[in-house]
């Protein structure tokens, strides 16, 4: 992160502005509607600025910069097209500890300008550090599509019983919970149809009906897909971002953890390989637990819930204790990974049927039906199966899988850092034995694999 995102209360506040062209009137007018007292110096006053002399308690002075200028001044924008002049307005800036930002100059700026989608009290602001300025721009109008105006008369409806919701509900996360409900309910509608004296009418009536107490908290199980973030479905993501406690594992990346909210507490409890944070009976009363005490909670797990992810036991404790929950999907490595790698699971010329095995070793060995697995016209897809890739090969190759029989390995599939290892039962442990594969993998066998070099659309680091 170049710049860290903060909103300044300019209201009163002396701000200068050097330069009093078309792009400098556009900053002065920011400045203005934020309540800056703004003073524009510059050698020639433009028309643009002039009008806004008079819609805003402009000081105008028509004269060279100098240093002398600055002191007194919360913040300074320079908008000249003196190369000059605007590094002289940085330079004294920085030695007075000054904000300042010179336009088109990133490297001059202690601060930028970002994209504002203003909906008073509420502002939303997008940035890309100066790389882009279009695109910010085009992100700012993608949002303002997405936040209607009326959300301004939202917030000053929650600031006018802010005070009151307060003294009511006492207790910090019920009265999150409260607003939530309040400001994706009914009486947003209402505000948003334009009846805000429905809407108060509403809110006081929830208020009254609510209850100071720690109520019963909820457990969400949700899928995170096989890796790459915009993979998640909307449901998973609302719950995310509403939800007081994460529990996690080790499938899940930091970039779907950034997409939580931001206050949430994280839990993490392993499931890695012989590195198990907590077994899963304790993660099962964890849930419990957490819930009990008022909590909303994600259980967030790589793939889906239900696919080698043991979501059925967790929630078998949670009905067993009365606890509300919701299972929300997500997309199992076996389908992400191989639409990724180009491989299709099935195909009428290779595959009628697929399979998913966990290749996890117990006791050095893996217990399998592999005389069901050898048969010919399916697709296998193994999860966790890295450790025990060598004995899965041999085991099928002892019965009945011919030698030649094509296999990928797929590393972090559906990420940047996608790789996929193509080869055959003779040949794959061999050639990944080389390699410094990374978990999570999947590993997909059949005569589906040969599609992947004529239908690998998803270019990453690719190793064949």
């Amino acid at each position: 992160m170049d710049y860290f995102p903060v909103f300044v209360k300019l209201k009163d506040q002396n701000c200068l502005v050097v330069g009093a062209g078309e792009i400098a009137a556009r900053k002065i007018e920011l400045l203005a509607r934020a309540g800056a007292k703004i003073t524009v110096i510059a050698r020639k006053i433009s028309p643009q600025v002039s009008d806004l002399a008079a819609s805003y308690p402009l000081t105008l002075q028509q004269k060279p910069f100098s240093p002398a200028d600055l002191r007194g001044y919360r913040l300074a924008v320079s908008a000249t097209d003196n190369k000059e002049t605007n590094q002289l307005v940085a330079k004294t800036a920085e030695q007075q500890n000054i904000l300042v930002n010179v336009v088109d100059n990133p490297d001059l700026c202690s601060f930028i300008f970002p994209a504002i989608i203003d909906r008073s009290p509420v502002i939303a602001a997008v940035s890309s550090g100066g790389a882009a300025p279009v695109l910010a721009r085009l992100l700012r109008a993608k949002i303002e599509s997405l936040i209607p105006p009326a959300y301004g008369r939202l917030a000053h409806l929650a600031e006018k019983f802010r005070i009151e919701v307060k003294n009511h509900i006492r207790v910090p996360a019920q009265r999150r919970i409260f607003w939530e409900n309040i400001l994706h309910g009914s009486v947003a509608e209402l505000v948003f149809a334009g009846n805000e004296q429905g809407a108060e009418q509403q809110l006081r009536q929830a208020l009254c009906k609510q209850k100071d107490s720690v109520s019963m908290g909820e457990v969400y199980l949700i899928g995170a897909g096989p890796g790459a973030p915009d993979l998640l479905t909307f449901r998973a993501l609302r719950l995310m971002q509403q939800a007081d406690v994460i529990v996690y594992d080790h499938l899940v990346s930091e970039e779907i953890l950034d997409l939580t909210r931001r206050d949430s507490e994280k839990i993490y409890v392993g499931k890695e390989r012989q590195k198990h944070t907590l077994p899963q009976e304790s993660i099962n009363t964890l849930l419990a637990d957490l819930a009990k005490s008022g909590k909303r909670v994600v259980r967030l797990k790589g793939g889906d819930p239900f696919i080698f992810g043991r979501g059925g036991e967790e929630i078998e404790t949670l009905m067993q204790q009365g606890i509300n929950f919701q299972v929300v999907p997500g997309i199992t490595a076996a389908s992400g990974c191989a639409a990724y790698a180009g491989i299709p699971l099935t195909h009428r010329e290779h595959s009628q049927s697929c399979t998913f095995v966990t290749g996890h070793l117990k006791d050095n060995s893996i217990n399998l039906n592999w005389t069901q697995l050898a048969a010919p016209n399916q697709t296998i897809v193994i999860y966790m199966g890295l450790v025990g890739l060598e004995k899965i090969c041999q085991s099928l190759i002892a019965h009945g899988s011919p030698e030649d029989l094509p296999i990928a390995l797929i590393q972090q599939g559906t990420t940047s850092n996608q790789r996929v290892i193509t080869g055959t039962l003779k040949t794959l442990p061999a050639t990944v034995a080389d390699l410094n594969i990374k978990p999570p993998t999947l590993i997909i066998i059949g005569t589906v694999v040969t599609l992947h070099d004529k239908l690998n659309w998803f270019q990453s680091h690719h190793a064949g």
